[in-house]
């Protein structure tokens, strides 16, 4: 069965709808490149803004004052480095912190109970355990009863008969 989709009120067959997509892919497969270009060039503009190529025509004293300048620079990026982490850490903590303290205020939700068909047996078994082998018969601790059976009359008259034993069932009733 083939679907179908409008497109300006026309029905738009599964060809055209398979070669639109393909362009669509196609166009955002370029705009994925194009952004990899700008990234590229991005970070070769800041390298060139912000590190210089060194120069290193000079004499032994000139490259060893060069290496010192370079080895401080690490140690400050090192410097930033640690305390960005620490304060990554931190803030870490307290997002952890916050987290606990909303659960906390919304309180523990309960989980919706399922019904599950258990025996009495099964139930006393998995909570004394395996090893203790325990049966309940609830229907042996039950009374007998046993039960009356009124014989029905079909006669006209026989509602009258009736009213007596309902009555003495009324007062029963409001005496106690």
């Amino acid at each position: 069965m083939k679907s179908v989709v409008l497109y300006r009120g026309k029905k738009m067959t599964s060809s055209r709808r398979h070669h639109m997509k393909s362009l669509m892919l196609q166009i955002a497969a370029a705009w994925l490149e194009n952004e990899k270009k700008e990234l590229v060039e991005a970070k070769q503009a800041y390298m060139a803004e912000n590190c210089p190529a060194p120069n290193l025509s000079g004499d032994h004293a000139a490259l060893m004052e060069f290496c010192k300048k370079l080895s401080q620079a690490v140690d400050k990026i090192d410097e930033d480095r640690y305390d960005v982490e620490a304060k990554v850490v931190k803030a870490d903590k307290e997002i952890e912190d916050l987290r606990i303290k909303v659960v906390e205020l919304a309180g523990v939700k309960k989980p919706a109970l399922r019904k599950v068909r258990m025996s009495a047996d099964a139930m006393l078994q998995a909570l004394l355990g395996g090893k203790h082998k325990v049966t309940m018969d609830l229907r042996s601790n039950l009374k007998q009863v046993k039960k009356e059976v009124k014989e029905e009359s079909t006669e006209a008259g026989d509602w009258r008969k009736n009213i007596e034993d309902k009555a003495d069932r009324k007062k029963m009733f409001e005496t106690s």
